[in-house]
């Protein structure tokens, strides 16, 4: 039964303080991880990043000075420094965001992405292993004694989160392609048009979903790209280790994730930044393919959610419930653009943001629809997204407007150019 809007969980006991070892931290979803523990909670958190185009310690200067903060620059593959940093920090739990995750670089380069997806991950296993399970335990305090403090190398104390996408699962049926999109599920998701981008909307819930009308936490893998093969890859090592080994994980898989700090080569930044300079809007193909949207500070309570009351072994999937296709949400962002920082004529020479769009070739292979059950981790972890698509695409064109110090930089090492041309 699908909770009702009200629905609350009961509060879980708080967790102790612990050492989080976040991979990837200073890219987008890892950013956004970092300040929420920072900020929300009393962990201590080593972000480990080593800093490739994407990575960018300006998204953490909020948090940069806390105490409990720790910055390493070093590659995930790199097993030395791997082992090194977790005697260092003794970790007691890791959540690995580190990868490589743009389908169109994958498609001129998959090299990196095999490298960094799957060789990494496995680098970062290996290293858990060796640290929370082949070093010798002391004995484990009673947890009855009021007196007993947890042991950071006890295996059930430690936890390996690896975060992975949708993008796994292959794609779904498309409703241009169907009768209808009732046959999807798609009549209980948020509205299938572009919402008013100053309407409220009621917080999105789960649909029940058809047969194939969803991913769930049991869809067969079914990778298009070198990205998502590379990351189907890792979600298997992940498992392996974890029944092989006895290691403690616990998987997530999300949808498409967009909000502040998000490097402009995905579509949401690109389409913003593009207008306010009065480039070309690229649209691959017709513009009909279907996403999820997940506003990225909603994903990130989800994995810590997940980090803390998670159970062992199991896969959780993360979706905003905001299925939109992609022309969709090119509309929308030049409607909200055009009401906060309306169109200078004199300068760009168009009346409407909408004018820039362009219609380009299609990515090869361009999965058509991906759409998230999120339902598992809503009604056994009490986990539900806060914001709409309206309200949060509305917050993070707002930002961008507002930080022009964080993307003004970026302009020098990366112009926005077409990538994935096969």
């Amino acid at each position: 039964m699908t909770p009702t809007p009200n629905f609350q969980h009961p509060t879980p006991n708080p967790q102790p303080p612990s050492s989080i070892l976040v991979t990837g931290g200073a890219g987008f979803i890892g950013s956004a991880v970092v300040r929420h523990l920072i900020k929300h909670t009393n962990h201590t958190v080593i972000n480990v990043d080593k800093l490739t185009y994407a990575g960018n310690l300006q998204s953490l200067r909020d948090v940069a000075d806390d105490p409990r903060y720790h910055f390493e620059q070093a590659d995930i593959c790199d097993r030395q420094a791997m082992e090194d940093i977790f005697t260092r920090h003794q970790p007691t739990s890791i959540m690995h965001l580190a990868a490589e995750s743009h389908v169109d670089r994958s498609i001129d380069g998959p090299a990196e992405f095999i490298n960094t997806n799957i060789i990494g991950t496995y680098t970062l296993l290996e290293a858990a292993r060796k640290f929370w399970l082949s070093t010798p335990q002391p004995p484990t305090p009673n947890p009855q004694s009021p007196n007993s403090t947890p042991n950071p190398h006890s295996p059930m104390h430690h936890r390996f989160h690896h975060i992975s996408t949708d993008e796994v699962y292959g794609d779904l049926p498309h409703p241009d392609d169907i009768l209808g999109s009732r046959e999807l599920g798609l009549e209980n998701r948020e509205g299938s048009t572009s919402p008013s981008p100053h309407s409220p909307s009621p917080i999105p819930q789960p649909p029940t979903p058809s047969p194939q009308s969803l991913f769930t936490e049991t869809t067969p893998y079914h990778p298009s790209s070198p990205y998502s093969a590379s990351k189907a890859s890792s979600d298997h090592l992940v498992r392996a280790w974890h029944r092989t080994y006895g290691l403690n994980v616990v998987v997530t898989n999300c949808s498409n994730n967009y909000g502040p700090y998000h490097f402009p080569e995905k579509l949401i930044p690109l389409v913003i930044l593009n207008a306010l300079e009065g480039k070309p809007l690229p649209i691959y193909g017709k513009g009909d393919q279907i996403r999820d949207w997940l506003y990225v500070e909603d994903h990130a309570r989800a994995l810590c959610t997940v980090l803390e009351h998670g159970a062992t072994g199991e896969t959780y999937n993360i979706g905003g419930h905001n299925e939109k296709k992609n022309i969709e949400v090119v509309d929308t962002i030049c409607e909200i653009l055009q009401e906060l920082s309306p169109v200078q004529h004199s300068t760009l020479n168009i009346q409407h943001y909408k004018e820039l769009k362009v219609f380009v070739a299609d990515r090869p292979g361009h999965d058509r629809r991906y759409a998230i059950d999120a339902s598992k981790i809503q009604q056994e972890l009490g986990w539900t997204p806060q914001e709409t698509f309206a309200s949060g695409l509305r917050k993070t064109v707002q930002w961008y407007l507002d930080n022009q110090w964080w993307w003004q930089p970026l302009r020098e090492k990366y112009n926005r150019e077409r990538l994935g041309n096969g």
